[in-house]
């Protein structure tokens, strides 16, 4: 499996969070930052945007490292993605 899939199967890859840290964009963390704020009414700091991947060792946005309950779940199952569990899991 490609590794830059996240266990919820988004594309690390095309997420503006790692492609500001492998690029040091501070003005992509910045826009990144307003945004994900806005969407999830919450205050998230360009300082927050740092990310190489969910499944990639390396820095974490602090939602991907320790907040994703999917990421949990699936490190607790030690499971590539949560596409390979076979339980049905309702996440809320």
């Amino acid at each position: 499996m490609k590794q830059y899939i996240a266990y919820c199967g988004l594309d690390c890859e095309n997420c503006e969070a790692r492609i500001a840290t492998v690029n040091d964009d501070d003005s992509l963390r910045q826009k990144v930052a307003k945004e994900w704020s806005d969407l999830n009414g919450v205050e998230i700091t360009p300082e927050m945007i740092n990310c190489v991947g969910c499944r990639i060792d390396g820095v974490k946005t602090p939602y991907c490292e320790s907040l994703c309950p999917i990421r949990q779940c699936a490190l607790e199952r030690g499971l590539e993605t949560c596409g390979d569990c076979g339980k049905i899991i309702i996440i809320s």
